[in-house]
Parts: C-alpha cells; sequence; structure tokens
C-alpha cells in the first residue's frame, strides 16, 4: 500500500485561492476514481474537486469556510501500490485532524441580569387594571408624562375618574403600592433562552464582502418612478396567449431587457463599470445584463451578454436558462462575471419602492417592484390602472443626477408603449 497526496487543482483561471464549502467524504471512506471529495468556492462559482485515484481517506485537511491556496495538500489517500504489500513499507503516520462541525450551531445561556430596581415600600405583588388587550388607557397629558418619567406603563394602572380615566392620585397610589417604575404583568408564556451562532462561511460571506465593498466605495444615490404597465400588461397577455406554448411565456423581465438595450448607447456612462483604481471607466458598446437570482444558498448575479442581439423570447429562455444554472450551483465563473448594468426584482414581494445596491465596478443597478392596480387621473379622469415603480441606484461619480433621471423617464417611454419594443 502507499500514500497519495492530492493537491487543490487550479479551479479558475488566475485563481490563487478557493474557499473550501463543504466536505463529501470523511475520514476512513473507500473512494472511487472521479468521485466528488469536496466543493470549493471562487468568484461565486462552487466547483466539485473530483478524487483523482481511487483508494481510502487517511486525512482531509480544512475545515468548511477557511480559504485554502492552490496547491495546498487537501487530502490523503491510501491506495494499492503497485507490487508493495501492505506491510511491505511501513508508511509515515497521518494522524487525522480534527473536523470542525459544517455550521457552527451553539446555545449558551443568557447572563443574569441584576435587579436594579430602588427599594420600596409596601407589599411586592402590584395591582393591576383589567383592561382588554390593546385598550388604551385614558389620561391626560400630564399623567401621560410624569407616567412616562416613571417608566410606568399606564395600560397597568387602575383608574378611577370618569370611565376609568387614570387620574395624578391614581399614578401616586399605584406607584406607591410596589407598582412603581419597573411594574409589569407576569409574562404569560416562558421566555425563549439561547443564542445561536452561525458562521458565515461560503457564498454568504462573499455576499457579505461584496456588499460591504460596495456601499463603502460607491456614493449611492437612488432614482424612483412610476410606470403605467396597463398596456405592457395586455401587450404580454396577447403575446404569451399566441405564442406562449411555442416560445415561452414572458414576463415583464424581457420588455425591461430590451428597453435597456434601446435606451443605453445614448448614455454610455451608464453602461459601464468603473475602475476607481486605476481612475478610468470603461464604457461598453455590448450590453450585458446581470440578472440578481435567488439562490438556496444565497443571492448571484448571471449575466446575460448582448442582451442588444435578442428578442422578447430570447432574453425570456436566456434569464431562465441563468437562473436554473445558478440555482442548481452549476454557472460558470465566466457567466458570474462581466456584467455591464443589473437588474434586480423581488417580484410579488418587491414592496412599493426600493434602493438596489449597485453591483460593483458596475455603476448603476435597476430594480423592479411590486405591479399594483390603483386610481389615477387620467385626462381628468380617476380610472383603474396597473401601476410599477422603477427604483434605480447610480453611482454619482460617474452618473450626474440629470442624466439618470432623464435615462430613466426613456426606459419608462417605451415600457408604456410596448409596442415599440417589438419594432427593431
Amino acid at each position: 500500500m502507499s500514500r497519495f497526496v492530492f493537491r487543490l487543482p487550479d479551479v479558475g483561471e488566475g485563481t490563487a485561492e478557493a474557499e473550501l464549502v463543504a466536505w463529501h467524504v470523511k475520514v476512513g471512506d473507500v473512494v472511487a476514481e472521479d468521485q466528488t471529495l469536496a466543493e470549493v468556492m471562487t468568484d461565486k462559482a462552487t466547483v466539485e474537486v473530483p478524487a483523482p485515484v481511487a483508494g481510502t481517506v487517511v486525512s482531509l485537511h480544512g475545515t468548511p469556510g477557511e480559504k485554502l491556496a492552490i496547491g495546498s495538500e487537501i487530502v490523503v489517500l491510501e491506495i494499492a501500490g503497485a507490487g508493495q504489500g501492505p506491510a511491505a513499507v511501513p508508511p509515515p503516520v497521518v494522524p487525522p485532524p480534527a473536523l470542525a462541525a459544517p455550521a457552527v450551531q451553539t446555545q449558551r445561556p443568557q447572563p443574569a441580569v441584576a435587579d436594579r430596581r430602588p427599594p420600596h415600600p409596601g407589599p411586592a405583588q402590584a395591582a393591576f387594571a383589567t383592561r382588554t388587550p390593546g385598550e388604551r388607557p385614558l389620561a391626560a397629558p400630564a399623567v401621560r408624562r410624569r407616567a412616562w418619567e416613571l417608566g410606568v406603563a399606564l395600560q397597568f394602572v387602575p383608574g378611577t375618574g370618569p370611565g376609568g380615566r387614570v387620574t395624578p392620585a391614581d399614578l401616586a397610589a399605584f406607584v406607591a403600592s410596589g407598582g412603581h417604575a419597573v411594574a409589569a404583568p407576569m409574562p404569560s408564556r416562558a421566555a425563549r433562552q439561547g443564542i445561536e451562532e452561525v458562521k458565515i462561511i461560503g457564498l454568504r460571506r462573499v455576499i457579505a464582502e461584496r456588499m460591504q465593498n460596495a456601499k463603502r466605495r460607491i456614493p449611492h444615490f437612488s432614482y424612483i418612478e412610476e410606470v403605467d404597465v396597463t398596456a405592457l400588461e395586455a401587450t404580454r397577455a396577447q403575446l404569451n396567449g399566441a405564442w406562449g406554448k411555442d416560445r415561452g411565456r414572458l414576463t415583464v423581465l424581457p420588455f425591461l431587457v430590451r428597453a435597456l438595450a434601446r435606451v443605453l448607447p445614448d448614455y454610455p456612462q451608464i453602461n459601464a463599470r468603473f475602475d476607481d483604481d486605476a481612475g478610468i471607466v470603461h464604457r461598453f458598446a455590448g450590453v450585458h445584463v446581470g440578472v440578481a437570482t435567488q439562490t438556496p444558498a444565497g443571492l448571484v448575479v448571471p449575466v446575460m451578454r448582448h442582451a442588444e442581439t435578442m428578442d422578447l423570447w430570447a432574453v425570456a429562455a436566456e434569464v431562465f436558462r441563468l437562473a436554473e444554472a445558478a440555482r442548481a450551483g452549476k454557472a460558470t465563473p465566466a457567466e458570474l462575471s462581466g456584467s455591464t448594468i443589473s437588474i434586480t426584482s423581488l417580484g410579488a414581494l418587491g414592496g412599493l419602492a426600493t434602493t438596489p445596491v449597485i453591483n460593483y465596478p458596475e455603476v448603476a443597478i435597476i430594480g423592479v417592484n411590486k405591479m399594483i392596480e390603483r386610481p389615477v387621473v387620467r385626462d381628468g379622469q380617476i380610472v383603474i390602472r396597473k401601476m410599477m415603480n422603477v427604483s434605480a441606484s447610480f453611482d454619482h461619480r460617474v452618473v450626474d443626477g440629470w442624466d439618470a433621471a432623464e435615462f430613466v423617464q426613456r426606459v419608462r417611454g417605451l415600457l408604456e408603449q410596448p409596442a415599440l419594443l417589438l419594432v427593431d
């Protein structure tokens, strides 16, 4: 028998290190050639590392969340050596390191909190008012202020005034009887104890680092505009009814991508990436749209390249393909980099407005919010229209407010007249 030392291979062009996401084997396992040993991640792409030979796992080096250098030793396998018996050459003893749990989740007891209440006379049990839950007690503003100064919740002070109003005498009696500043009703349920600790590793750590970097380096400003999407929704329904089964169903997203591809050539400073270390803005002729996609592991941004060459159905098909690859963890590093502008949407959870964070080093991001029917004024009449707010954030170092507003208004105009998006 002999030992085979497996070192972390190059998992991406120009990569110097990779983060260990998870082990798929443990010490003592018998593995086959090409069986997955571990998952590592670089630049948001998760890569499976296969075994180069068959053998038995002797030791593993690294814990989930640890960054390993390319070429460093990660697995030692015991393999059948040619012409050697098990005892022919005693193998060196390689003690297996203790394996860390994939996620740290411990519970610690809550520290005792000293009772800092001042001593007070009277019985320990205070009398409490019997009001229904949520009922607001009646009291004059002066009484409310005095109760606030004492830290007394008026909900629990019996009122003897008209209609149960709490008088100054009621408040004084309540404090004197023992129900003073810290008085509170007994909890109806047992208090929950313990603290859960979850180590931030893998994709979640990459997301945290990138968001922090973007907010630290980019002076954001946001511009929010409402869009009447009544005509767009009618057009979308007609197109899906006629060709949805054969060409795939359209969402709002392909229309927005088409609008961006139309407008961005007139605003090259927005379809750009800013290398602020070198002080250079790279303006792109092609429109490479990053589409923020929620996955089980976290948010990733696969990239749709040259959106200006695609029609509505081609955009829809590419968005679907990229989203499926991202959710399955199969998106390649090339599919997760190189965007020139990004789109983010929470779908039905979008809310009225958002202020999305720019995907550094881009200089703009477009956020799609919830679509709702509401009354609006058209030609002096109140009518019901389908409305949706579009939120856009810009890097103020590169994009001026006037240009940003003009850009969003141009996009809005195309979304409100979707027939223009069907004509090249």
